[in-house]
């Protein structure tokens, strides 16, 4: 079939007006497309840019924080030097923190039937006896002490009390103490409270009762305190294990100081302890004084020309035994502490030959029942065997057994204050009597952790 011309230019119109559209549309889709990468594009570079913002930022406050760690640091530093600086003896800056100091407040009340300043059988010396009624001040301590430098330790105790209307004030301690011995040894000199026995390393305001126990009296005067030397060894056990061992100068009971070069006494001890489970510890202890006793007096009811010279040799035994549930104290605890002495003196008394032995023994318990409330028992006795020379002097062996019985309460409402009341069954002058005394004990300032 043939195509005329007119239709031949009809359908190229046709082909064309189709072909047109086609082109126009496609134009459009790529027109969109475009508009959508470049909103692509633009969301692109504001994320980007979002985040190059927010690196900036975070490498700024990284910059501050790294610039005030090296102020601190610097300071740090500054600290460090000034309180090396200031930790040495010749630095005349202040120093708060060096030495420590603090300080034990004392006093108490007593209603006491028969005091006494002696003990029948025994040449009496130091502070003993109950004291007497009414309100009266104990004996309140003032106490420094600090690391001198890196190789030694330092402290000073004074003691303050008030006798008949006059304030005295005693140096009770003065020492100084290594810190970098090797091989566990320690070394101490000055004036010091001997290793002998238990109870005597410690501070009184620290005693479990309001006064000491009665061997501690007769024999140590209360406190042996020495002037001399001390070397301790602990041993590298895992059993506690620890020997001592002094020479003294010095007049303190039971010593007279004779004056020599030599020492006027000397003391081993050895100390041996650990734990039971976590909930039960012990110690036991065994020590030994000798001393060269030099015109011991009597004491101020003894007859002119009484005195002792020759040699005393005391022997003590120790044992202390802690329960706490899980090692735990503050609230419920129980102790039981005992000691035995014995001693042996030879020498003249009065001009006339002596060899007297001694002895005595006391045994407590302390039981907190309760965070701070503490309730506590003890007995205490002493004898003597100095022989028939010596009717109507002091040293007399009485007819009966000089003893005592105490029971006390004390409530502690922190860790710096107590407050105790006790009673004692005294028998041990030959009348005997009852004493009944209140006490109150203050820490101020700074207190360093007892001993075992």
């Amino acid at each position: 079939m043939k195509l005329t011309m007119k239709t031949a230019l009809l359908v190229l119109g046709v082909a064309g007006l189709s072909l047109s559209g086609v082109g126009s549309a496609q134009a459009q889709d790529l027109n969109v497309e475009i508009a959508q990468l470049r909103a692509s594009l633009a969301e692109a570079k504001s994320e980007y840019e979002a985040r190059i913002a927010a690196l900036e930022q975070r490498l700024q406050r990284a910059e501050r924080l790294a610039g005030s760690a090296s102020r601190d640091a610097d300071q740090a530093i500054d600290i460090a030097e000034q309180a090396a600086i200031d930790a040495t003896p010749s630095s005349s800056a202040a120093n708060t923190y060096n030495p420590a100091l603090g300080a034990v407040l004392v006093g108490r009340f007593g209603d006491v039937e028969q005091s006494w300043d002696s003990i029948p059988g025994f040449i009496s010396g130091g502070e003993i006896g109950p004291g007497g009624s009414g309100f009266s001040l104990g004996e309140s301590e003032i106490n420094l002490n600090a690391n001198i430098d890196p190789r030694f330790f330092g402290n000073l105790t004074l003691a303050v009390e008030d006798d008949a209307g006059e304030t005295e004030i005693g140096l009770e301690e003065a020492w100084i103490q290594t810190t970098t011995l090797p091989h566990g040894l320690a070394a101490k000199a000055g004036r010091y409270f001997s290793n002998v026995a238990y109870l005597n390393g410690f501070h009184r305001h620290s005693d479990e009762f309001a006064d000491r126990p009665l061997p501690y009296q007769a024999f140590l005067g209360g406190q042996y305190i020495a002037d001399g030397l001390q070397m301790t060894w602990l041993a590298p056990t895992a059993l506690f294990l620890e020997f001592g061992a002094e020479m003294n100068w010095g007049s303190g009971f039971p010593m007279s100081g004779n004056g020599e070069s030599g020492p006027d006494a000397w003391t081993l001890s050895g100390k041996v302890g650990g734990d039971i489970g976590d909930s039960q510890s012990w110690q036991a202890g065994l020590s030994y004084l000798r001393v060269d006793v030099l015109e011991r007096n009597a004491g101020d009811d003894a007859v002119p020309g009484e005195d002792f010279s020759g040699d005393s040799n005391l022997a003590i035994a120790d044992f202390v035994w802690k329960w706490a549930p899980a090692g735990n104290s503050t609230v419920n605890n129980f102790k039981i502490q005992g000691e035995y002495f014995h001693r042996d003196e030879k020498g003249s008394f009065a001009s006339l030959p002596y060899d007297g032995m001694q002895s005595g023994w006391y045994l407590q318990s302390i039981w907190q029942f309760r965070q701070g409330w503490r309730v506590g028992a003890r007995y205490d006795e002493v004898s003597s065997d100095n022989g028939t020379l010596f009717a109507g002097t002091v040293l007399q062996d009485p007819s009966w057994t000089p003893r005592r019985a105490s029971v006390m309460l004390d409530w502690s409402p922190s860790e710096f204050s107590r407050l105790r009341m006790q009673y004692t069954d005294d028998r041990v002058q030959d009348a005997g009597g009852s004493q009944f005394l209140l006490q109150y004990l203050m820490s101020l300032g700074a207190h360093g952790a007892h001993r075992f």
